[in-house]
This record gives structure tokens, sequence and C-alpha cells, in this order.
């Protein structure tokens, strides 16, 4: 079902200022919630409504913290993040990192002990937009085999990079597992099968069931071997640089995470204009490739991304009808968790 974008947000607003939150922090975080279910990433958006107020109503985000400043070198900050709301304490190390790279070129800030940020792509669009360069990235809880096990032994640690481009900013976001398992959640409510294997059955089978991935917790490493290792490496190195804790020490439901946000002035060695012309000539002849399918086309990572936002704002957010009734349930009020999942 499609719904208004602008009555979407108001509704998530509702939520959060019922739940406590401050007219600032509501309106803030019902836009980015809204704006991901606008963008096509309904996983990480609204559907995550329901999950973080029984993170709210449990005590594990604190709506009332703010990041700490623990120490700082030249170009390099690292916060402790308290638990605070994940969406709040991302914005504020994406915005310091860039103001770090407008003064040394580069600019990254480490934080530690903070909560799911949702969408990652959130923060590598936000520093492209200001015209920087980016990578940012997440550790969690594990929740992924490492290759060759077949029991939970990484984070499924999101990892973002973000080239600001004029013409249309070029934004990989994604999730080291073949598909999140917000994804994963949203194909089993609309009761649909993954396009492509997405994990392993009970019987060690590789599957497109979500259900069935969702039982055994065997989601499918990005590159098989390569994202379970690459989580393993982005873990380590954002614990490492934030002082924080490592995958195996972060509490389920990501509280405690670590996160990295990197800032880069494109044109520390170039002109302008001719680092965007480069941009653009390198992305035309990439999606000027043959296409797989007769009349379709080849798109560049974010380009999906604007055309959603685009038919959102003319037709509706796209929202799952279950969970919509959550999130109309806790418009109204209610907010015992015990009437709410999420996914």
């Amino acid at each position: 079902m499609r719904i208004p974008f602008d009555e979407v947000k108001q509704t998530v607003k509702t939520i959060f200022l019922k739940a406590g939150l401050t007219e600032s922090q509501a309106e803030i975080c019902s836009q980015i919630h809204t704006e991901s279910s606008a963008d096509g990433v309904e996983s990480h958006g609204v559907n995550r409504v329901p999950r973080f107020i029984i993170y709210v109503k449990q005590g594990l985000v604190d709506i009332n913290a703010i990041p700490e400043l623990m120490g700082a070198k030249g170009a390099v900050e690292n916060y402790d993040g308290h638990r605070g709301i994940g969406i709040l304490n991302g914005i504020f190390c994406a915005d310091r990192a860039v103001e770090l790279a407008k003064v040394h070129g580069m600019g990254c800030v480490a934080l530690k002990n903070s909560t799911h940020w949702m969408r990652g792509g959130t923060y590598s669009w936000r520093m492209a937009e200001k015209g920087f360069i980016n990578m940012c990235w997440i550790s969690t809880e594990s929740c992924m085999p490492l290759w060759g096990s077949d029991e939970v032994g990484v984070g499924n640690n999101p990892f973002c990079i973000g080239i600001p481009r004029e013409s249309g900013a070029v934004v990989l976001d994604m999730s080291l597992s073949q598909y999140a398992y917000g994804k994963i959640g949203m194909y089993r409510l609309k009761g649909e099968q993954l396009p492509y294997p997405g994990g392993y059955d009970k019987d060690g089978n590789l599957t497109r069931d979500p259900a069935a991935i969702e039982e055994t917790l065997r989601i499918l490493p990005t590159g098989y071997w390569k994202g379970s290792g690459m989580a393993l490496a982005v873990d380590l190195a954002a614990a490492a640089m934030s002082n924080g804790k490592s995958g195996i020490e972060i509490g389920q439901n990501s509280t405690d995470s670590c996160q990295i946000f990197m800032a880069y002035d494109p044109y520390l060695f170039g002109d302008k204009e001719s680092i965007q012309k480069m941009f653009d000539k390198r992305v035309a002849a990439a999606i000027a490739t043959h296409p797989i399918k007769e009349g379709g086309r080849v798109y560049y990572p974010g380009e999906r991304a604007k055309e959603e936002r685009e038919r959102s704002m003319k037709e509706g957010v796209n929202v799952d009808e279950s969970i919509w009734a959550q999130i109309q349930t806790l418009a109204s009020g209610n907010l015992d968790t015990k009437d709410i999942s999420g996914i």
C-alpha cells in the first residue's frame, strides 16, 4: 500500500513524541525513517519504527544521551554515544567528519557505545550531498557465520561509500550478507521468495525462502568467504579506531556498537570541473554497457534510490500493511511492546 509521504512522516513523528522524544528529535528521526522507505529501503525505514519503540521501552536506547568527545588528534575525533538514538548520533558524527575535512582535507569520527543507526546510506548520502567523498561502516553483534562455519560468528556489518557527483551522487550502501535480515523480513511479510539464494535452510541447502533463513540464522555472506572476511576486518577496525567493543562484546540489537565516519575533500589535488567531468565520463561508460535483459538498462549505485524517491513523492511511500497496522497502534498511544513486533 502507498501512503503520502507527509502522512507517513507525521504519523511516525507522533509515535516518537509519545515515546518521549523532543520535538527536534522526533522531527529528525521521523524524516529519516520516512525518507529511507521512500528511497525503497523499507527494511530500515518505517519497518524499523516498532522495533525502535521496543528498544526505548526496554531501556536499550537512552533518548536523552548525546555524543561525548573522548579524544581528538588532528583530523580524527572519538566520541562515546552513551547508547543514544542511533540516527541522531550518526548525523552528528557525519556532520562532524565533514567539518574536520573542511579544515584538514580529510576528517574521521569514530563513535563507540551507540545504537542501531538504521539505514547506513543515510550518512553516506548526507556527506556526499555536502560535497565530500566518504566512507562509513559499523560493527554489530554476531549474526552471520564466518565462512566455513554453520553458526553465527561475525556481525553483518554494513559498509557505505559515497561519491559527490553533482549530476547524481554515487552511493553504495551494502550489508556484508547477500540480504540484510531486515530485507529478508520484508520478503517474508510479503509472502515472497528472495530473488536469489540468501542463506541456508536447516538441511544446509542454499535457499530463497526467507523464513527458512531466519530459522537457521545462516545468512549468506556477500561474495561467500570474501564478505564474511570483510565483516571480521571492519569489526576489528571499528573497535580499534573507536576504542570500543568488538562484535563478541556488543549486546543484542546492536547496542554498544562502534561506527566510523570518514569524509574526504575530492578537490585537494585536482580542480572541481575536471574531477566532475571524470565522474560523469566514468559513470556514463559503466551504465552504457549492454543490459542482460532485452529493453533493460544498467544502473549506477544510488540511481534506483533517487528514482524510487521521486515515485514515492508522487504516488506515496510503500508501506507493508501489517507494519502500518502496528504504526497506527503506536500512534494511537498504545506503546505496550507486547502488541508490536516490527521485523
